[in-house]
């Protein structure tokens, strides 16, 4: 992913229910999307089936970047769902990183 990305600072997923993400997606080639789409998938696989975690780098509504370090249990066309029931919007999610 050509996505370039300033790290500030690494979150736990439970401060997530309290960040306000972007209404428009941080992506804007078509293809970085289809990789975005395909990746959270491969994340929601590893987590089912192996409770594999992976880091989600994403941006608030502020502009600012984040990382997450947590497992996937689900995609869906607008949101992933993690570890403990919390959500991100997919069109926040800048990358993900596979260990």
């Amino acid at each position: 992913m050509t996505a370039q990305l300033e790290l500030t600072d690494t979150l736990a997923k439970e401060v997530l229910p309290t960040l306000h993400f972007p209404h428009d997606d941080v992506l804007n080639d078509a293809t970085e999307i289809s990789t975005r789409r395909r990746d959270a998938e491969r994340a929601t696989a590893l987590g089912n089936n192996y409770q594999g975690k992976v880091d989600i780098y994403f941006k608030t509504a502020d502009g600012q970047s984040h990382r997450v370090y947590t497992t996937v249990w689900a995609t869906s066309n607008e949101h992933i769902t993690l570890k403990s029931g919390t959500t991100l919007p997919i069109r926040a999610v800048v990358m993900f990183d596979f260990y």
